[in-house]
């Protein structure tokens, strides 16, 4: 990471101005502590905090793989409700340790917010518990049906011969991390949570897919599994073609005796489970389900929203990007003025789609690359801070594609082993609109997911917790915002892709009003496609997989338009207090050198840096003989 002197230089003014001559006033309660005593308890609670995070990774094999670990290379993680249960105990047991081992008063501001999303995060995951079963960990959007091949594929490396053994482990070891899943399954069943119909037959065709190939099928090509592991293992350089012949026959057995039977055992329940469900859609079909809707939209987007505020916000924003729309209607002299017509002009245009062939899919990639590559060499004129990890485009893999999202990102590893990557659904290109290409690169990539979660990961003195946590409206706000920070250093120049831009914040407003109409106001899965249908311009393949999606993650979806309005909020309140002494980099340094923020305490973090840089200029007013 990479700050710039005058950067440096202002923050140290502003220290001085807060701090004063190395004494710092704590409460009328407390005394006075020196900035050396702070320091120290400051280190104290960070030392927790990073034992902590240290050794909730350490009993955690695929959190530790995707961290760049290799410790229990070989291993899954425990997904039992036993081990859930033991793990609550522990936020219990840590969250005591915080109270009663550390004072809010006595540390430095980086360590009170430290504190403060400590606290509330298990204060969060013990008020929540309750509800740990009311979601469906099989689903069309993912679940370990595919998240288990897409693990192996692209974070499980293989850099010599006991990564390549601890890959066939893992491989055995499917069988019994399957019969957990259908033991949490059926604890589900039991509650009567059970996914709508439209699940599953995504989830045996996402199934049939990962077991289909060899060595399942004689005579046919590679499953992706062995694919994959085939061509890693020939890729060591150090290892012998007997042993490596000899790992590729065990990763062949361990697919026949561990994988399929796994695979066939999910897809035997997951039938007759298919027998008791229903079209029903809402959570409130859940026991409980407006109790635990409410819980959910609390999460999400980290305000105290209602589920009814939620749906009038979006009614009113849709509104308003209506009539921004319109305008970009008269640049490209629209036939006329409804613009349902314009809607139905961008859906069915073949100038707005680039074919559904290979070249076609290729070339959409390579022009997302060219849209990323493009953004970096302005990130001068945003930001202060830059992440060192790089980022790819890749389209989403063969055997997750009919049923995954259409777009999304994946973080980084943060021993720089592994890039972000940036997933494109090119599996029906007319769902992939060339209009919107702009905006949805600059929302996964840069400056959107991965520069977020890429600075996050390289912060220094600040505890690991908070480089590698998030949650729904800070992490999605940002990735929204940034589709339209772009466009105010001039990009966007072509109206239909400015409209792009404007269809994707519409989107996203639009499914405040969805996802409570599905969620509280029992819309059904018609009434939502028809909302959308008639007020945005998203092809229809597009918009019953969103819907479906909503169904099965409640609340998620309303973080994206609630952190987007509340970062733009706090922006411009900055500017009306800041006047010509706002800067957008030292902005954008303030939200993203936090790690991911709750709203609230994101909030209070950009107002003190407001209050201080006032303070700082003020300070320089006043030694220039001018009047502040």
């Amino acid at each position: 990471m990479k700050k710039s002197i005058i950067a440096l230089s202002f923050v140290s003014v502003l220290l001085l101005v807060a701090c004063g001559a190395g004494k710092e006033k704590i409460s009328e309660e407390t005394k006075t502590l020196s900035s050396e005593e702070i320091k120290i308890e400051s280190k104290k609670a960070n030392d927790f905090f990073d034992r902590v995070f240290d050794a909730a990774v350490d009993r955690d094999p695929m959190r530790q793989s995707i961290l760049g670990i290799k410790k229990d290379y070989d291993k899954w993680t425990d997904i039992s409700d036993e081990h859930v249960q033991k793990e609550l105990e522990i936020v219990k047991t840590n969250l005591d340790s915080l109270h009663a081992n550390f004072k809010l008063e006595v540390l430095d501001d980086q360590t009170k917010i430290s504190y403060k999303l400590f606290e509330k995060d298990c204060n969060d995951r013990i008020d929540n518990f309750k509800w740990r079963f009311h979601d469906y960990p099989v689903n069309q959007m993912g679940g370990l049906q595919t998240d288990v091949p897409t693990f192996l594929v692209n974070v499980h490396l293989v850099a010599d011969k006991k990564d390549a053994e601890s890959y066939v482990s893992r491989l055995n070891g499917i069988n019994l991390l399957f019969d957990h899943l259908i033991v949490n399954l059926k604890i589900r069943e039991g509650k009567n949570i059970i996914p709508p119909k439209f699940v599953f037959p995504y989830v045996i065709n996402d199934c049939k897919n990962i077991i289909s190939g060899a060595p399942f099928e004689i005579g046919k090509p590679a499953c992706a599994l062995i694919e994959d592991f085939t061509k890693k293992v020939n890729a060591l350089k150090d290892v012998s073609e007997t042993d490596k012949k000899q790992l590729i026959q065990n990763a062949n057995d361990a697919l026949l005796k561990s994988v399929k039977p796994a695979y066939e055992k999910l897809i035997a329940y997951w039938n007759e489970l298919s027998k008791k469900a229903t079209t029903d859609d809402g959570a409130w079909k859940l026991p409980d389900g407006d109790a635990f809707y409410d819980a959910a939209l609390k999460l999400t987007t980290t305000t105290n929203m209602t589920a009814d505020e939620i749906h009038e916000l979006g009614l009113k924003e849709v509104a308003r990007i209506h009539g921004e729309m319109k305008e970009i209607m008269k640049r490209v002299h629209f036939k006329n003025d409804n613009l349902n017509d314009f809607f139905d002009f961008m859906r069915t245009d073949k100038q707005f789609y680039f074919q559904n062939t290979a070249e076609g899919k290729e070339a959409y990639r390579l022009k997302a690359v060219k849209i990323i590559d493009d953004m970096k060499k302005e990130l001068d004129k945003l930001f202060v801070t830059k992440p060192e990890a790089d980022i790819v485009v890749l389209p989403v893999e063969a055997f997750r594609e009919k049923s995954a999202g259409g777009a999304f990102y994946e973080d980084p590893a943060a021993d720089g082993s592994r890039p972000g990557r940036y997933y494109i659904n090119l599996y029906n290109m007319p769902d992939q609109a060339i209009y919107q290409m702009e905006a949805l690169a600059y929302h996964e990539g840069i400056p959107g997911h991965h520069m977020q979660v890429a600075i996050a990961q390289e912060l220094k003195g600040i505890p690991k917790f908070r480089m590698h946590g998030g949650n729904t409206a800070y992490v999605e706000g940002w990735a929204l915002y940034s589709e339209l920070v772009p466009k105010e250093i001039g990009f966007y120049q072509d109206p239909y892709s400015d409209f792009g831009r404007l269809a994707m914040e519409l989107f996203r407003a639009a499914r405040l009003v969805v996802d409570t109409g599905i969620h509280r106001k029992k819309w059904t899965r018609e009434q939502a496609l028809t909302y959308f249908k008639e007020n945005t311009p998203n092809p229809e393949g597009d918009n019953k997989k969103e819907i479906e999606r909503y169904i099965i993650w409640p609340s998620q979806a309303t973080g994206y338009k609630i952190g987007m309005n509340k970062i733009l909020e706090l922006r411009e309140n900055a500017k009306r207090k800041l006047g010509n002494k706002f800067d957008i980099r030292e902005f954008h340094d303030v939200v993203l050198t936090s790690g991911p923020l709750p709203m609230d305490i994101l909030e209070e973090v950009v107002n003190s840096w407001v209050e201080n840089k006032m303070k700082y200029v003020c300070l320089w007013s006043n030694l220039n003989n001018n009047k502040c």
